[in-house]
């Protein structure tokens, strides 16, 4: 049995956020919940009082995020997994996404967990040794009509990542990305929906009509995949990316074939673009 992990994780409440809370209780180790929902938070402290406690915080709310996450960390005793798994979808295309929902998906999707690993750095460097594991989606892959700016925030959080990863590994803190396919969660009831105009109904329209059909009848199990992670994150075996579920396992694989396919006929030309030496 490993010793027992200080897990942080944001988006608590419902979903992946919860099924991790539970899978990491369950394996015996802490709990710092972080939600806006309290009581959902009530009820996820209630299961196991002692290793559990909460924070009831909208991690977008710069100024208070600064003011109460430092102090609830010192109250808890510590931090090996900072899980950002807080975020929400938006549907609507491209050319309809309003600025307003627009700023508002990437300051919960991006702007906010960049300000946790920012505000939680410290601690982490100062310790030399923890573990960021982030939530990305399947729309990092490759992303859908409809899914623009919510892809765009999540690949730019990936990349974000990329750049954090190599900072931060000579510090003895590991960075991963997960990338969910679909899960049995609430997070298409939770969409938020903007505009699809007459234009976008054959593609972007289309793809909300078969996110709603598939809504409670996604394949995947969030109590699988948290318990997958829990194990991973117990055995040091957390890698950079991890696709999750077998749609996202596939996308993944079919993306870079794809890619390459495409590249392999231009590869000579493309190189022959620098200048000669």
């Amino acid at each position: 049995m490993s010793t027992p992990k200080h897990w942080l994780i944001t988006g608590a409440s419902r979903g992946l956020g919860r099924a991790l809370a539970e899978a990491a209780l369950q394996r015996g180790d802490r709990v710092l919940a972080i939600s806006r929902d309290a009581t959902a938070l009530q009820h996820l402290q209630a299961t196991e009082p002692q290793a559990c406690q909460s924070l009831v915080l909208d991690i977008t709310d710069g100024a208070a995020l600064e003011a109460q996450l430092p102090p609830a960390l010192d109250a808890f005793g510590g931090l090996d997994i900072l899980v950002n798994n807080a975020g929400v979808g938006m549907l609507a295309s491209v050319e309809d996404s309003s600025p307003q929902l627009t700023r508002a998906n990437f300051e919960v999707n991006f702007f906010a967990p960049m300000r946790v690993i920012q505000l939680l750095l410290p601690r982490l460097r100062a310790q030399r040794q923890g573990q960021i594991l982030t939530i990305s989606a399947a729309a990092a892959i490759g992303n859908y009509p409809g899914f623009g700016v919510y892809g765009a925030a999540k690949a730019a959080l990936e990349s974000l990542h990329e750049s954090l990863r190599q900072e931060v590994m000579s510090l003895g803190i590991g960075v991963s990305l997960i990338q969910p396919g679909p899960l049995r969660t609430d997070f298409i009831a939770n969409l938020t929906q903007g505009d699809i105009g007459e234009a976008y109904q054959g593609n972007a329209g289309r793809f909300a009509r078969y996110l709603q059909s598939v809504q409670g009848k996604q394949t995947g199990s969030p109590q699988r995949a948290a318990q997958l992670l829990v194990e991973l994150a117990h055995e040091g075996r957390l890698p950079f990316r991890l696709p999750l579920g077998a749609y996202a396992v596939n996308k993944a694989r079919e993306r870079a074939a794809t890619a390459l396919r495409d590249w392999e006929p231009l590869m000579d030309a493309a190189r022959g673009v620098d200048s000669p030496p």
